[in-house]
Parts: C-alpha cells; sequence; structure tokens
C-alpha cells in the first residue's frame, strides 16, 4: 500500500510541475509572439464566430501559416486578415484585379453573402492550413484574457506548492515516529 501511495505521489506531483511548464510555456510563447501562440512557425488562432461551419466550428483553433507573399492566394484558398482591429478567417470567392490593384472578395461559407469590404493583400495576415481542433478555442480565448491567465499560472503553482508542503510535513512526522521509537529504551 505505502509503494502504491508513493507511485501516486510522483504521479501527481509530476503532473502539476508538467501542467505550470506547459501553460507557463503556452503564456511566455504567446506574449512573446504578440499575443498569438505559435508552434513551429503556424500561428494557432481562435475561432469566436460561427461564420466558416461546418468546416471551421465555433471555438476551434485553427493553424494559419503567417507571411510570405500576400498576392499569391487565389480563388478557393482560406485566409486570415484584418478588418478594423478584429483579424477574420474567410474563403476567397473573387481575385480582383492584379499588382497595385489586387483586391480580394472573401465569404464566409456559412454567410449569405460576401463581404462588403475587398482584402487588400496588405492586410492579409496569414493562410488557413486546414488543421483545426473544435471547442478548444474558448479555453485558449480564456487563458488569454488577463484573468485566465493569472488563474492558469496560480492554481497550478499554489497546488504543487500546498503538496510540497503536504509532503514534507509528512516525510517530518515519519522522521519524528522513527527517532520517538530508536529512543524509547525496551521494556525487560
Amino acid at each position: 500500500m505505502k509503494k502504491v501511495r508513493k507511485v501516486i505521489s510522483t504521479l501527481i506531483t509530476a503532473v502539476l510541475f508538467i501542467a505550470l511548464l506547459g501553460v507557463g510555456f503556452i503564456v511566455i510563447s504567446s506574449k512573446a509572439s504578440g499575443g498569438q501562440p505559435s508552434v513551429f512557425g503556424y500561428q494557432l488562432k481562435t475561432v469566436l464566430s460561427g461564420s466558416m461551419e461546418p468546416g471551421i466550428q465555433t471555438g476551434s483553433i485553427i493553424a494559419v501559416k503567417p507571411g510570405g507573399d500576400a498576392s499569391r492566394y487565389k480563388k478557393g484558398d482560406v485566409i486570415t486578415f484584418k478588418s478594423g482591429e478584429k483579424l477574420i478567417t474567410h474563403r476567397i470567392q473573387k481575385v480582383n484585379g492584379s499588382g497595385n490593384s489586387l483586391s480580394y472578395t472573401t465569404k464566409g461559407d456559412n454567410n449569405n453573402a460576401a463581404d462588403p469590404d475587398k482584402v487588400l493583400p496588405g492586410n492579409v495576415v496569414a493562410e488557413y492550413t486546414g488543421f483545426t481542433v473544435p471547442y478548444i478555442g474558448y479555453g485558449m480565448d480564456y487563458a488569454q484574457s488577463k484573468k485566465g491567465t493569472m488563474i492558469l499560472m496560480i492554481v497550478p503553482g499554489v497546488l504543487l506548492l500546498l503538496y510540497s508542503i503536504w509532503t514534507i510535513t509528512k516525510a517530518i512526522r515519519e522522521i519524528d515516529v522513527k527517532k520517538e521509537k530508536s529512543s524509547t529504551p525496551p521494556v525487560n
């Protein structure tokens, strides 16, 4: 029974420590890349509208590849672009003009009409890679908020600290019990 407790104790410590490191890595990498988590050159974006359903569900995270020639896109490509202060991911319906007069007409797959404004190549941030994970975006959106970052950094850290205090206290009690047994003279 003691070995089982020790294995469980070690497992809990490892899980809490890995969770703390993982959250720390995500937070630091997202802050270093301007607020967007980046993995192997791909940025992870949260989709918070249903405009691209059913292909990209609301609350999903998607991987996009930033950079490159923003004038290379063709009809059918899914791009992420700036529209005011928002980032939007929609499909290109039409490529308008060429050279300096190039623009894209975009539309969400689930929308009835094309977007009212044309997208200039300078506003294209990235291209959608086809990778999506449903529902995780809600958690990532919360994690990027100040409150979410604090909770996701503090809770695993506090749990690890409390667990360490409990383990140390338990070890000290065991040492005290062993000292008492060894210092008590045997009764004859």
